[in-house]
């Protein structure tokens, strides 16, 4: 056998679990390539653009009331941004806070991770 053979022969001989490692932390690595992800979805922003851009048009005639639904604008878009953070914070954790027996490379990988969610925290 070459050398060629020889590494077709390793890499056909590994296990289902390798394999599920492999894909595991090409998935990872994708997410972690591909940037930002959105906070919101376009429809979201659209509807929430047209309630602001509402907000707006009304401030000529009720400018307290404008005011008012800004700020209630403002604390319902910050909630969902809050909401959204601590269900990702929670996935990150189940991934491997619960298990006894986590390997190192699920751990490395639970480790990126956290990376991306952090850089994205601080990007905002």
């Amino acid at each position: 056998m070459n050398e060629e053979q020889v590494s077709t022969a390793e890499l056909v001989e590994t296990t289902q679990e390798e394999n599920i490692n492999w894909s595991k932390q090409a998935r990872t690595i994708e997410a972690v390539e591909s940037g930002p992800v959105p906070l919101l979805k376009g429809e979201e922003i659209d509807e929430l653009q047209s309630r602001w851009n509402s907000i707006q048009i009304e401030f000529v005639d009720e400018p307290r009331t404008s005011v008012e639904q800004a700020d209630a604008l403002v604390a319902e878009v910050m909630s969902r941004i809050t909401q959204m953070f601590s269900e990702k914070r929670a996935i990150l954790d189940e991934q491997w806070a619960n298990q006894e027996n986590v390997s190192t490379e699920d751990l490395r990988i639970a480790l990126q991770s956290y990376r991306s969610f952090f850089n994205r925290l601080l990007a905002l």
